[in-house]
């Protein structure tokens, strides 16, 4: 059971814990800058082109099967990130987290921008594939390299910081893909090239990560890194891919919940949407602020989840409706930098890539399967706001699962984690 994961000590998060590179000055800003701007690429890859599949299924409305395969040119991303991540972990913990980075971002424009001449729907489908290929590289080389680069309270705060970029971008990049689209469906692609700007700066700029920063080992550390961390991992990943489905039903969902109440102004509609989106970046400031172990806090957090669900399931109308994403948002933001973090607490450097890589396939594959969860509920119950409601007492049971276990163990690891060992 994912609750019965044993929690990190407070310590895992003590903001005196040192840093393995300068945390201030220029080279320090240009280090974060070019971490987020990485993060937000597979960010890109999911929304960017979301306002252009209309016109892409005008334009290949004669292509046998196209009603199914356009949409997948947005989703297949997503999918194979899932898929391939774990792969990613395992490159990225023997060859390098800088050199595959720059390689990957190098191929993320090669391969986002493919559908600029590609004529043939299956040819764009492959190309967008071999782009999920690429974020898998790019998100898990990122994420490592915060890891690595920051640890105690350092790290919390830059986790948070991912989680706000991502959510802040993910308005930018469709309202981008929305007015780059108003001059032909394949002109968004074209932003794909940006992360040519980036790779030779994340060149020159990312130090390479090392163990220590003395370069020394401790004979306790080496003794836990004799084993991979499967068992206190795999909780952790099972808390995530149900966070996953929790995390991305607003977002997915909300439109439709607008809909099945009469608010069919797309502006309305948009407005509700960046709400819950500001509220999602709220969240995750409020986790950075805390400055606590983010153990403790997950039963809260799945709590405010549940509440927020629990609220859109009884709205009869639309602005209780947006005042129950609020609140689940505000969880949300909180939610995935606290899995995260407690991740990243209970791997070692030589298996933080690989551990990353886990954890991305547990969010990405809870991503990719949230619109069929709720598809199953809605056909189960009879309705969308049934299926939130039904979420929304799962997030609860969660919640209360989570607590007990804390509970039961006292709130107390006999087993020092990598993270403390350091």
């Amino acid at each position: 059971m994912p609750g019965s994961v044993p929690p990190p000590p407070h310590a895992a998060v003590d903001a005196t814990t040192p840093s393995a590179v300068a945390v201030s000055g220029p080279a320090h800003l240009l280090r974060v800058t070019l971490l987020m701007a990485g993060s937000c690429l597979p960010i890109l890859g999911a929304v960017l082109i979301a306002p252009v599949l209309p016109k892409m299924q005008d334009h290949f409305a004669s292509v046998p099967g196209a009603k199914a395969l356009v949409p997948l040119a947005l989703t297949v991303p997503a999918l194979a990130l899932a898929l391939l991540a774990p792969f990613a972990g395992v490159i990225v913990d023997r060859v390098g987290r800088k050199r595959l980075l720059v390689v990957a971002t190098v191929l993320y424009a090669l391969f986002g921008t493919a559908p600029l001449w590609l004529e043939s729907l299956g040819g764009i489908i492959a190309s967008r594939a071999l782009v999920g290929v690429a974020e898998a590289a790019i998100m898990t080389c990122c994420t490592t390299l915060i890891g690595d680069y920051y640890s105690g309270h350092r790290r919390v705060k830059y986790l948070a910081l991912q989680t706000m970029c991502a959510s802040a971008s993910a308005t930018v990049f469709f309202v981008l893909g929305g007015a780059a689209g108003s001059a032909g469906w394949r002109v968004p692609f074209w932003v794909y090239a940006v992360s040519l700007a980036l790779a030779p700066l994340m060149a020159t700029a990312l130090p390479n990560p090392a163990a220590r920063a003395d370069g020394e080992e401790t004979p306790a550390l080496t003794e836990a890194r004799r084993s991979f961390p499967w068992r206190q991992l795999g909780g952790i990943c099972a808390l995530t891919f149900f966070g996953a489905i929790v995390f991305y039903t607003v977002p997915v969902e909300m439109s439709y919940l607008l809909d099945d109440l009469g608010v069919e102004n797309t502006g309305v509609i948009g407005l509700a949407t960046a709400i819950a989106s500001a509220a999602t970046v709220g969240g995750a400031v409020t986790f950075a602020r805390l400055k606590r172990s983010p153990d403790p806090m997950l039963p809260a957090v799945f709590a405010v989840c549940a509440v927020g669900f629990g609220v859109m399931f009884l709205a009869g109308n639309a602005p209780l409706l947006v005042i129950g994403a609020v609140v689940n948002c505000v969880g949300t933001g909180m939610l995935l930098p606290a899995l995260l973090t407690s991740a990243m607490s209970r791997l070692a450097f030589e298996d933080r890539g690989r551990g990353t890589g886990l954890w991305m396939t547990a969010f990405f594959g809870g991503e990719f399967i949230c619109p069929l969860v709720l598809l199953a509920g809605e056909s189960a119950v009879g309705s969308l706001a049934g299926a939130v409601g039904v979420l929304g007492l799962a997030a609860a049971l969660v919640a209360a699962g989570l607590w007990a276990a804390r509970r039961r163990v006292g709130a107390v690891d006999p087993r020092p984690l990598p993270e403390q060992l350091a």
